[in-house]
């Protein structure tokens, strides 16, 4: 495995005095796609706000190390200073506030330098170039009447914008249809590269037939009980967990 960038050591969360999180281990190297698959109330959400510091979920045990650095404590504002970003599975609309200006004042926080408006509107425009989206997108206001796609879009334009070092989808690809799939899946494969990480959590194979994981987690009763490649997905696909619960036994 590469550098590792994400190292998660017997992770123990509680949501209000449930554990749902039971002795959680995962690696994450530079430039890999990891995809975590398990059945409904295995702890796959829970994880990804865990990981982004939510204050409803409470570490009872183990570590996060982002970088070579403990996290445990750090706030939800320093972990996206830090380069960590976490997509909405339901993403708010926010009437009054452009695309463009949310974005930028994101930018602002995240960076922490001042983002100018010219330069900020044509680093923009490159960016939904590069995503196929069309200029008058970013003049509406924040999911406000967009589609289901749009509003996943609208997540990978935020993560294309703030450029994290791990990004963590989750459920980037629920309710979408095909096309929308193939197009949000595109769009995550053109910001891949080397230098960050992607955590994609999903419960379908359409989007990692596209976006071809390194590595596939499976991901029951709070822990990671297996690991491997795209053929795991696929055995999944096929014949539902079951399986990999009767091994467990």
């Amino acid at each position: 495995m590469a550098n590792n960038l994400l190292r998660i050591n017997n992770l123990k969360t509680k949501v209000e005095d449930k554990q749902i999180l039971k002795g959680l281990n995962l690696e994450i190297g530079l430039g890999e796609i990891h995809a975590i698959m398990g059945p409904n109330g295995a702890g796959k959400s829970t994880l990804a706000n865990t990981l982004m510091g939510h204050p409803r979920y409470k570490i009872e045990d183990g570590q996060i190390f982002f970088d070579g650095e403990l996290i445990n404590e750090a706030k939800v504002d320093e972990r996206a200073r830090k380069g960590i970003f976490l997509s909405f599975q339901y993403p708010e609309e926010i009437p009054g506030l452009t695309v463009e200006n949310f974005l930028r004042t994101a930018k602002t926080a995240v960076s922490g330098k001042k983002q100018g408006v010219l330069l900020f509107k044509k680093f923009l425009k490159e960016k939904m170039d590069l995503l196929q989206m069309e200029d008058k997108y970013a003049l509406r206001y924040l999911n406000l009447g967009f589609s289901g796609g749009e509003k996943k879009k609208n997540e990978i334009l935020q993560m294309a914008v703030l450029e994290p070092k791990l990004a963590i989808l989750d459920e980037t690809d629920s309710g979408l249809d095909v096309d929308a799939v193939k197009i949000v899946a595109e769009g995550v494969k053109k910001l891949a590269n080397e230098n960050n990480s992607i955590i994609i959590i999903t419960h379908h194979n359409r989007i990692l037939d596209y976006l071809k994981p390194d590595y596939v987690h499976v991901l029951m009763d709070g822990k990671i009980v297996e690991t491997g490649d795209m053929s795991l997905a696929e055995e999944i696909e096929r014949n539902g967990y079951d399986a990999i619960r009767a091994s467990l036994q």
